[in-house]
């Protein structure tokens, strides 16, 4: 596929993908919508993690809706088939997606953006980044996976804050509630989120084991958490990585993982 609102590039085992409608502040369309879904899907295959930003001032400022204002005089209407043919299928595939992504927010992480922000596995934000469920200011409600991924990260009560007053939560705050991993300078967030991507990529295929364990844990009981890590470590014992790990412990040098 040939991209226009997303840019795409492979370097170093990382693939680095940009929603690219800076005029918009990126926010979301179809194409957009095709074009990402297109691109992680992409990644999947050919990268051993994943960094996903946006260019411009802002990382995705949420749905266009301009694209809605055509709907307006039908009382049938429905603005979710973006989420149902491409957002939520992008979001679904960031999360089962054996590389671990990392997400750099700039700017407006807004709507469906927020979501698209909060599904990373890694999450920088700049100090002038910020979070906004701004459903609420245009009479929607929550989508992109929010209600979901927001009660996971801050609880219920400062998720319903968010959702229910629409108030933007700036990198330092969202630190603090633990929506966030790490929060640098503005012009620091890409070049902070490239560097972890490719430590990322460095890694040993037991990475991708972790996130699948983890991403689990989050939505089943202790019992199966232990299940999910038992046979978890059944499976990365038996990688070449593994080997080469413990035959670089016991050498004292740096593994050179290959991730398999």
């Amino acid at each position: 596929m040939a991209y226009e609102k997303v840019l795409y590039s492979l370097h170093d085992g990382v693939a680095r993908i940009s929603m690219n409608d800076p005029a918009t502040r990126n926010a979301g369309s179809a194409q957009m919508g095709e074009e990402l879904l297109d691109a992680v899907n992409r990644a999947a295959f050919e990268a051993r993690a994943v960094m996903l930003t946006g260019e411009g001032k802002a990382f995705n400022s949420g749905a266009n809706l301009a694209d809605a204002e055509a709907l307006m005089d039908d009382p049938m209407r429905d603005v979710g088939t973006l989420l149902d043919r491409w957002f939520n299928p992008v979001i679904v595939s960031m999360r089962n997606m054996e590389q671990p992504v990392v997400t750099a927010v700039r700017g407006a992480a807004a709507g469906v953006g927020c979501g698209l922000a909060m599904a990373g596995d890694i999450i920088i934000c700049g100090e002038g980044g910020f979070f906004l469920q701004a459903f609420r200011h245009v009479g929607l409600v929550p989508d992109g996976g929010s209600s979901w991924l927001l009660t996971r990260a801050v609880g219920r009560v400062r998720a319903m804050e968010m959702m229910l007053l629409g108030e933007r939560l700036y990198g330092p705050q969202a630190l603090e509630w633990g929506l966030v991993t790490r929060v640098v300078p503005d012009d620091a967030v890409e070049g902070t989120a490239m560097a972890m991507a490719k430590s990322l990529a460095e890694g040993a295929r037991s990475l991708g084991i972790i996130k699948r364990v983890a991403w689990a844990a989050a939505d089943c009981s202790l019992e199966q958490a232990l299940i999910n890590e038992r046979l978890g470590q059944k499976e990365a014992c038996r990688t070449e990585d593994f080997v080469e790990g413990v035959t670089a412990f016991a050498g004292k040098r740096q593994p050179e993982f290959k991730g398999r």
